[in-house]
């Protein structure tokens, strides 16, 4: 099959035609047909009223042969009971309107002969007036009502044909129709081409946009028409999309470069130790270079397990089902913990992942203790329906512009709070990871004595 019969507006179009061409032609011929029914029903009540007026005649006395004076231009036949013919239209030859052998009423259609009708006999140009001037050379149809007298002695019949006039109207509508219905359906499945063709015009340029954004790209849009119809938003969608994409990557590479800094900065000291304790063994305590090389050990370690956390949060939720105490949290977190103070105003209950909440807990407390000239104080209340769980500390605070930006991964401020033993700048950005997943937030409060954050999560009622 050529590609361009795949094509969608191919196949719209080739559905419009043949969609069109079926309904238009059921149509019309539904008006064909009912337009011949209207004229044959219209030739019926000609025949019957034909038919009518000789049975009146004939039951008003007159004799079968009166006939002739009284009927005038009209198509008839009177036979009697055994079915010979005692009268009819001057002209017509015997037997032709004549159907059956009972007397029953009914209506019926006969088709004529070339010259049913003589025209030599005298009085033939009124019958052959109202059975159409064309009787004698080609055959017709016609429609033909029995009755019967009121002494039951004689058997009538009138016919009629269809009106010539409209019979021809309607013989030249149905060639029109014949002609016209195969080219109005193939003009609709063109003007379906087309429309289709012109609107998908947008989505062609989309395409090609999309197809040529690479990975490194992602800062490119597609074109979005200035309707507002499903292509437009399909394009906001796509543009929507490829914003995500685009601050994923950026995010993912920044994050990549910071990692492979931070792991390279313990995995270069700890080569550098253990080169200078190789080159000059007899000058250095082995064991003070084993410290130390533990230390780096134990700095890769806890940045490794922070970026397999990070990891995990990212590619999926923990498990909220688990109803958790946040009092029962602040106290494992807290137990054993110098110049940490803690204040339950209230008991709230979440749904969420024990072991991940303490790891929220105790990030913040790290954070407040490493930058507290005095002390720390945890504090849990419910406020507006949320379990709240508030970390103050009294060291320098975190300014205004960076309120935000301290909960980026590996970022570490240059300020006061710039006293970071061993920080890789991951345990804020874990806090609002996990904070996030539990359908929470954390910030940085207003605060002027130091550094105040503050992390609200639902409450288990609330989830239930």
């Amino acid at each position: 099959m050529p590609k361009a019969w795949r094509s969608t507006r191919f196949r719209v179009a080739l559905t419009s035609f043949v969609t069109s061409l079926v309904a238009l032609s059921v149509v019309s011929a539904w008006l064909v047909l009912d337009a011949q029914n209207r004229l044959g029903n219209g030739a019926v009540q000609v025949a019957r009223a034909r038919a009518a007026a000789i049975v009146q005649l004939l039951n008003n006395g007159a004799a079968p042969a009166d006939l002739l004076l009284l009927v005038r231009d009209s198509a008839y036949e009177v036979v009697d009971q055994s079915g010979k013919r005692v009268i009819g239209c001057p002209g017509l030859r015997h037997g032709l309107l004549v159907q059956a052998d009972d007397y029953q009423r009914g209506d019926s259609v006969s088709v004529l002969e070339a010259g049913a009708v003589d025209e030599e006999m005298a009085g033939s140009v009124g019958c052959r007036g109202v059975l159409g001037r064309d009787v004698e050379t080609t055959e017709t149809r016609v429609h033909v009502a029995a009755d019967t007298s009121g002494d039951s002695k004689y058997r009538i019949y009138g016919a009629a044909v269809v009106d010539e006039s409209g019979q021809a109207a309607l013989d030249s509508v149905r060639v029109t129709l014949l002609v016209g219905v195969p080219v109005i359906a193939l003009l609709i499945g063109a003007i379906a081409w087309f429309a289709v063709r012109r609107s998908l015009r947008p989505v062609e340029a989309i395409r090609s946009e999309v197809a040529e954004i690479g990975a490194h790209d992602l800062s490119r849009r597609v074109p979005a028409p200035d309707s507002a119809d499903e292509i437009a938003k399909l394009a906001e969608t796509m543009n929507t999309m490829l914003a995500r994409l685009d601050t994923a990557v950026t995010r993912q590479s920044r994050f990549t470069s910071d990692a492979s800094h931070e792991l390279r900065t313990p995995l270069a000291s700890l080569r550098t130790q253990l080169e200078v304790l190789l080159a000059h063994p007899d000058r250095l305590d082995w064991r003070d270079a084993c410290r130390n090389a533990l230390l780096d050990i134990t700095r890769l370690q806890d940045l490794v397990a922070d970026l397999v956390l990070l990891g995990k949060l990212d590619n999926a939720e923990p498990e909220r089902s688990t109803p958790v105490r946040l009092s029962e949290v602040v106290e494992s977190c807290l137990s054993g913990r110098q110049g940490v103070r803690a204040e339950i105003e209230d008991d709230p209950t979440v749904l969420g992942d024990r072991g991940r909440l303490e790891r929220l807990l105790r990030n913040l407390v790290d954070n407040a203790q490493r930058h507290a000239r005095t002390g720390v104080e945890v504090r849990t209340s419910i406020v507006d329906d949320l379990a709240v769980v508030t970390v103050t500390d009294d060291g320098p605070g975190i300014p205004a512009a960076d309120r935000e930006r301290v909960f980026d991964r590996f970022v570490r401020l240059d300020d006061g709070r710039a006293r970071d033993e061993g920080g890789a700048g991951l345990g804020l950005a874990i806090v609002a990871e996990i904070a996030h997943a539990h359908g929470g937030t954390v910030e940085v409060a207003e605060y002027d004595g130091g550094a105040r954050l503050v992390v609200r999560l639902p409450l288990a009622e609330a989830r239930t």
